[in-house]
């Protein structure tokens, strides 16, 4: 009869809070290193001139310390939960040491007994449990007939000579055991008394708890497609992004993602005068809007007040908080929004989409001066530099001019001319090659239907050898940005051959196009690279390609070898033909032997007799090649009459 055996419960009890107590504490340790050591470089907090200094801060007070790390509940939930299970894995190892080995047989512990006690002790403490314990004084209480059956034999193991040799030798009265199996639950599930209990809490956890987080992690997964956009967000943008649509409306398109759907909406009276409030200062710069529900126009409004730089001007921390949140999946948005323009092949509406997320990163709009990255730059040091004797109207042109030369700083201190300069020195200065071949070919030529390769390589000029790109130069964005390119192939119609996003921080890159050689002509490609996060860094370039005729090209003889090997059957054609003429071999045996049991036995036929048949044959098979031949010309003369 198989036991509840308190034991076997604790080693599987152990095992199981194991396999989540482990994981759990080392995402605990890690989270709480990185809360309190965690490098400024790996935060992202870098201050490489003055301008990044606030934003560096803010960075370290949101991350680093523990106070940070408790505003975080689902760390509070999983640590809280953590140190609870700790606490129970102790309470069971302990009670494993005490307890012995699994299932073990102890009659001097089942009887309550010091080891070593006289038989007097022994039949003393049986015959008190023996009676506690007895079916007839606990009727229908299972863990109570169990526990009787198991005095009674422990009383055997020590007092019957035979069954305590058995059991000093192996462990167990009734002699050597092949295999022990015990039950792994805690004998308390046999006691009537939680019968209910038990059936309840079973019931809870199996038809609600179970089902409800599984229902849980499936809703909230199934919502979400690629970079952890939702799959509304993607319907929305195929709804709203098509080859007319400009930059100026992208501010609204974002705001009608499914990510701001619950959070952006005004919440109270208050909310959307304080939105009111501040479109009046972002107005002018905004196009009309397309959707006047309150989640666009709210995401609307605080999406330009991060563009034009006035987000100085809102007073309430929720809003700044949405505005942040906004901020935070906007990189990935702009990546969904380009994936679906590629979808529709619409190069120019992925080169706004491209563009947009440029001027997000650089808190700019699309009439502002590419001069407004420098630090410290205002409108009014901007139209200093754009007139008189070596005006720079572009970022470019102002790099390439000396620096003692530079206008638009003359009332900067040193430090904030320093910054200037440092900006300058980090910013990427890129040169950008093509070459258009085809693999293992052995000249430069492509013909029709070659698997053409487009070979794009981008240098960093302003990298040394070795050296990899650090951050981008954002102080107006929230959050860490790597710096990336975006390299795009398009024909001169508008539509799109290639467009990826290549992170590499190398000094040197390369990327390859690949696709097939169009028919035969001279055609000519638009090559663009541009930057994820910088304004007015983009590069465009001609590549041009002539496809030949392939039919010029030398025909292909196969050598008599390889189209023997094209003539040689399959391993499964042979095994398929084998099992074929087995079962023929086999029919015909049976109609063989049919033919023997029914038919009765001819006679051999004499040499002269057969000399006879082969001549018949003979004439009647010239006969029937006449025959054929004359219907052959019958059959062309009627086609040519009907022709």
């Amino acid at each position: 009869m198989l036991q509840y055996d308190n034991s076997a419960f604790y080693f599987f009890a152990l095992s199981f809070i194991t396999l989540y107590l482990v994981p759990s504490w080392i995402s605990i340790i890690g989270r709480l290193y990185d809360a309190l050591f965690i490098t400024d470089e790996k935060l992202g907090a870098i201050t490489r001139t003055s301008a990044e200094k606030a934003k560096a801060d803010k960075l370290k007070r949101e991350r680093k310390g523990i106070a940070n790390l408790m505003k975080s509940r689902a760390f509070v939930f999983n640590f809280i939960l953590t140190v609870v299970l700790t606490v129970v894995f102790v309470w069971l190892a302990t009670s494993v040491a005490s307890d012995g080995q699994v299932n073990s047989f102890d009659p001097f512990s089942i009887l309550e007994i010091d080891s070593g006690s006289d038989a007097k002790a022994i039949k003393k403490a049986y015959r008190s449990l023996s009676l506690k314990y007895h079916p007839d004084k606990n009727p229908g209480d299972r863990a109570a007939e169990a526990r009787f059956m198991m005095i009674s034999k422990a009383y055997e193991a020590l007092t019957d000579e035979t069954a305590r040799e058995n059991w000093e030798k192996f462990g167990n009265p009734d002699g050597k055991q092949s295999l022990e199996v015990s039950i792994g639950l805690p004998d308390f599930l046999l006691d009537t008394g939680n019968r209910n209990l038990v059936l309840m809490v079973y019931l809870i956890i199996m038809v609600g708890v179970i089902p409800f987080c599984v229902w849980t992690y499936y809703a909230d997964s199934s919502k979400f497609g690629e970079n952890d956009v939702m799959y509304d967000t993607y319907s929305w943008y195929h709804f709203t992004l098509n080859e007319h649509t400009l930059v100026k409306s992208l501010p609204e398109v974002v705001a009608g993602s499914a990510e701001f759907r619950k959070r952006n909406v005004p919440k109270s009276a208050e909310d959307k005068a304080e939105i009111a409030q501040l479109m009046s200062l972002v107005k002018s710069q905004m196009q009309k809007p397309k959707f006047n529900h309150p989640v666009c126009v709210k995401g609307n409004v605080l999406m330009h007040s991060h563009l034009l730089r006035k987000s100085g001007s809102i007073k309430n921390p929720l809003l700044l908080e949405d505005l942040k949140n906004m901020l935070k999946v906007s990189s990935s948005l702009v990546d969904a929004m380009i994936s679906v323009c590629k979808h529709q092949d619409s190069l120019q509406t992925a080169m706004n989409c491209i563009e947009f997320g440029q001027l997000v990163s650089q808190a700019m709009w699309v009439k502002d001066s590419t001069l407004l990255q420098l630090p410290h730059f205002t409108p009014e040091e901007i139209k200093h530099c754009e007139k008189g004797k070596g005006k720079a109207s572009t970022i470019l042109e102002y790099r390439d001019i000396p620096d003692d030369q530079k206008k638009g700083m003359a009332t900067f201190t040193d430090e904030q001319k320093k910054d200037v300069f440092n900006y300058l020195k980090m910013l990427p200065d890129i040169t950008v090659e093509s070459k258009v071949f085809v693999d293992d070919d052995e000249d430069d030529k492509v013909y029709e239907g070659d698997l053409c390769t487009i070979r794009v390589t981008i240098t960093r000029n302003n990298l040394k050898e070795g050296e990899k790109a650090g951050l981008v130069h954002a102080p107006l964005f929230p959050y860490p940005k790597q710096e990336a390119w975006w390299i795009m192939l398009g024909t001169k119609e508008g539509k799109i051959i290639s467009i990826e996003k290549v992170g590499d921080p190398s000094r040197v890159v390369e990327h390859s196009i690949k696709f097939l050689a169009p028919r035969v002509g001279e055609y000519e490609f638009d090559l663009y690279v541009k930057s994820s996060a910088y304004v007015g860094l983009d590069q465009a370039q001609k590549v041009g390609l002539v496809t030949l005729d392939n039919t010029s090209l030398p025909e292909y003889k196969i050598h008599p070898e390889d189209a023997a090997l094209d003539d040689e059957p399959t391993l499964f054609e042979e095994i398929l033909n084998a099992n074929i003429e087995q079962d023929s071999d086999d029919d015909s045996d049976d109609d063989e032997s049919e033919d023997e049991d029914d038919e009765p036995a001819i006679a051999p036929k004499s040499d002269a007799a057969l000399k006879k048949e082969q001549l018949k044959k003979a004439r009647q098979a010239n006969t029937e090649d006449d025959d054929s031949d004359d219907d052959d010309d019958d059959e062309v003369e009627e086609v040519y009459a009907q022709k």
